[in-house]
């Protein structure tokens, strides 16, 4: 479509002079107060597509809008560029990782530039450099040396596609890898962890003083999964003079009357001293069937195999120390070895999967809690009164479980204990693109790290990539030779990298210090930056990611890394919503990517930057259809609009003399209202009513030049000088080259203070309500603005259109929302 400008021409020149200009590098001596605002960092996988510019578009906007506000904004980028997609393009391409991802980086980097996206360009982080990679492998050698870092044999999650260990939230639902989809195994292999555990309770209770949408605390609650309950020790009957027992670990001491079995994880250590011999083949299939599924699979309902099959008894029995009665114990695959002790009472009228067990294996049922009298189902979970439980008959639930809980520590039976879902951090990955684990080990001095005068180690660039188990550095000639040094001797060096969610986890806090060669960071610099402000990314991030980082700024201070830096990282979070196609999340690996390019070299970048803000509220999710083009066309037409009333129009009016007239002041108050509500949303990321109100007010003083009463010149350039400086940081090319026209050569809008606005001009002296009856429309009256329910409602009905349309009959229902609606129903 024509254009009122040339809009290729006016974004290439002021991309360039951004950069050139250099006016958003701040430093930490900026005399400003500082503002950090940090979109996640991209793994570089191509030119950017729809997600990336929304994502930077939001961020974007922030920076320019903060920076006007009269902040020192810190606003970095980097890459998250180690990773699988690039070692297995290595495999399928012959190209080197390296090589591979430096081109995905440029393509990326190009494309946000063209968005007009403003970045300090010399902070820039990847995490493949070596300068990151060396203070990546201090990090955890400092771990490692706090014991915070240490070295297990552990069953591990397998992606035969992948090749590699997988943590267990990269393990779907249906057990099966979330990048390759293929099923996903178990192994024993020993691995590098972190304590995560370490600082369960902190990332639990430090939540609630975060600015973040509630649903991503709740999942972080749900996924550290704090349970408070006791440890069990059940006698094992007829070995009690052995002082065999089985402790078992429970949040519901008040159901210890109901629990007919007991259940242990086919992993538990007493597995073989429990199943006797009648039993033992039973018991050893189902450890076989349990070792090749994954913990998804184990903890799902039902299993691809059914209950019946997913358990085993052992020909053991335990005493309900309760009711001194022998109650059998089996091996099932639903409970894990890493939740509790591994091993669980099981009361089946209380809760739903061990009622299913118990019908699939014949045990028997008892209620210990009265359902209510309309209950039909299986398991009672709620509250209710205790029944069949001896001294709890008739307690409420809270206070029987209190009860039991005393009088189980009186007898030495069990005692208190708080246990979490949150496991540690398993961080060894056998693969090559990563950061190498920087340890060696020595047959005289094991375990030893690598002395930080040797970092970084780097992982060779001739090494043979082959979909193989082993890791490709394991097969390298010479990079798992290494000398120990402690004792001088030959030892073997670590060929695991790292789990690149470790690179994630501190990359913000070297963006505010990435200069810093002898640490990771200045603490100073950091601490003048830190937290970030406002944080962009998806919800897909809202566990992982968010919480390895959360970890990592707590652990980093503990071990004397960043001393007076926040223990919190993040401050603000948004996340928004995704875009799809057809119904599906846009991605590559789906194919149904939309590139930004068509637009950039078409509407331009302002009208597909102003379509992301305008097409809804940006926590929604956006359906890309074949409207799409004639919506972002739409906001093309828009600028268009704002271009001819900005730099044209003035050239082409005839102006009045004097005093402003009543009409001006209207203007005027528009005006102010127009900076007082996008100011309003923009604080509240209302991004879509803002870019509607700019909208409006464009047509508004639209209609005022070209009404046959010449317009007030100064009214005319205060709108125009307010609109593009409210829209500076929605479509920042197309209102810096207005703003230069207008106030000529230099000038340069996004230096500008954000404008105010006069309260006494934005308030409305009388608003108009609407009154309706039975939903339709039947009178607007003029009121004041600070009109009471009772008035309005009066006011409305002393109309006669109200009056007729009710027959005379009073409402049998108001609903009064002053001073814009009335409705009655009639």
């Amino acid at each position: 479509m024509a254009r009122a400008y040339d809009v290729q021409a006016v974004e290439q020149r002021w991309q360039q002079r951004w950069l050139a200009e250099r006016d958003y590098e701040v430093d930490a001596g900026d005399p400003r107060p500082p503002w950090y605002a940090l979109c996640m960092y991209p793994y570089p996988s191509g030119p950017a597509h729809q997600g990336h510019v929304r994502n930077y578009t939001f961020g974007d906007l922030l920076v320019r809008h903060r920076t006007m506000q009269g902040y020192a904004v810190l606003t970095p980028f980097g890459f998250d560029s180690f990773g699988l997609p690039a070692e297995n393009a290595a495999i399928r391409t012959g190209e080197h990782p390296r090589s591979f991802t430096e081109a995905r980086i440029a393509e990326l980097k190009s494309s946000v530039r063209a968005l007009g996206a403003v970045y300090d360009w010399r902070r820039e982080v990847r995490s493949h450099d070596p300068s990151y990679i060396r203070q990546s492998q201090a990090i955890f050698l400092a771990f490692l040396r706090s014991g915070l870092a240490y070295r297990a044999q552990a069953p591990v999650n397998w992606c035969p596609g992948c090749q590699t260990v997988l943590a267990n939230e990269q393990v779907l639902a249906d057990g099966t890898c979330e990048r390759s989809g293929d099923v996903v195994e178990r192994r024993d292999l020993e691995q590098w962890f972190v304590r995560t555990t370490a600082y369960a309770d902190e990332l639990l209770d430090s939540l609630d003083d975060l600015d973040w949408p509630e649903r991503v605390k709740t999942m972080q609650r749900n996924w550290i999964g704090r349970s408070e309950g006791a440890e069990l020790r059940l006698a094992v009957a007829g070995r009690q003079e052995e002082g065999l027992v089985l402790r078992v670990f429970t949040t519901r001491p008040d159901t210890l009357f109901g629990m007919t079995y007991a259940v242990v994880a086919p992993e538990h250590p007493l597995v073989d001293e429990l199943t006797t011999a009648d039993h033992r083949d039973e018991v050893e299939a189902l450890r076989r069937a349990a070792s090749a599924a994954s913990e998804i699979e184990r903890t799902s309902d039902g299993g691809s195999l059914g209950l019946a099959k997913r358990g085993a008894f052992t020909g053991s029995h335990v005493v309900n120390p309760a009711t001194g009665e022998p109650v059998p114990v089996y091996v099932a695959d639903y409970v894990l070895m890493g939740y509790g002790t591994g091993a669980i009472m099981a009361v089946p009228a209380e809760d739903e999967r061990d009622w299913a067990f118990a019908e699939a294996h014949g045990l028997p049922v008892v209620r210990t809690v009265q359902p209510p009298d309309d209950f039909a189902g299986g398991a009672f979970t709620g509250d209710g009164t205790k029944i069949n439980s001896g001294f709890l008959n008739g307690l409420a639930v809270a206070t029987a479980k209190e009860r039991a809980m005393q009088w189980l520590v009186d007898r030495d039976i069990g005692s208190r204990r708080v246990n979490y879902r949150l496991r540690d951090w398993l961080v060894s990955r056998q693969r090559y693109w990563g950061c190498p684990i920087p340890v060696v080990r020595c047959p005289v001095d094991g375990v030893v790290g690598v002395p930080e005068d040797q970092l970084p180690v780097l992982a060779p660039d001739d090494v043979e990539l082959l979909a193989t188990g082993e890791s490709p550095l394991r097969r390298h000639p010479t990079f798992g030779q290494a000398t120990c040094p402690v004792c001088g001797g030959p030892a073997e060096r670590e060929t695991d990298t790292m789990d690149t969610f470790v690179d994630s986890s501190w990359y913000f806090l070297r963006f505010c210090d990435p200069w810093a060669e002898d640490r990771p960071f200045d603490p100073a610099v950091a601490a003048h930056f830190m937290p970030v402000e406002q944080y962009i990314g998806g919800i897909e991030h809202a566990i992982l990611h968010l919480l390895y980082a959360r970890f990592f700024t707590k652990a980093l201070v503990d071990v004397g890394l960043a001393p007076g830096v926040p223990r919190e990282p993040f401050r603000r979070l948004f996340t928004q919503g995704m875009i799809r196609m057809g119904g599906s999340k846009m991605s590559k690996s789906k194919g149904n990517l939309v590139a930004p390019a068509k637009y950039f070299d078409t509407v331009g970048a302002d009208a597909l930057r102003l379509f992301h803000l305008f097409v809804g509220p940006p926590t929604d999710d956006v359906d890309w259809t074949e409207q799409t083009d004639e919506v972002i066309e739409g906001c093309g037409r828009f600028l268009d609009r704002v271009w001819r009333f900005s730099v044209e129009a003035a050239g082409t009016v005839r102006w009045a003399t004097g005093d402003p007239a009543p009409r001006d002041l209207a203007v005027a108050r528009s005006t102010h209202r127009l900076v007082a509500k996008v100011s309003d949303d923009l604080e509240r990321w209302s991004f879509n009513t803002a870019v509607a109100a700019c909208m409006e007010f464009t047509n508004d003083v639209y209609r005022y030049l070209r009404d046959e009463v010449p317009p007030h010149r100064p009214t005319y350039e205060a709108a125009a000088d307010t609109l593009l400086l409210v829209l500076a940081p929605m479509a920042p090319h197309v209102t810096a080259e207005a703003w230069e026209r207008r106030r000529g050569e230099g000038a340069r809008i996004h230096r500008e203070r954000w404008p105010a606005f006069d309260p006494d001009l934005v308030r409305q002296d009388r608003v108009t309500m609407v009154v309706q009856v039975d939903g339709k429309v039947r009178d607007r009256i003029d009121v004041a603005p600070e009109l009471t329910e009772d008035e309005a409602t009066a006011l409305a009905l002393a109309s006669t259109r109200v009056q007729d349309a009710l027959g005379g009959s009073p409402p049998r229902r108001v609903v009064a929302r002053p001073p814009r609606l009335v409705n009655f129903v009639s």
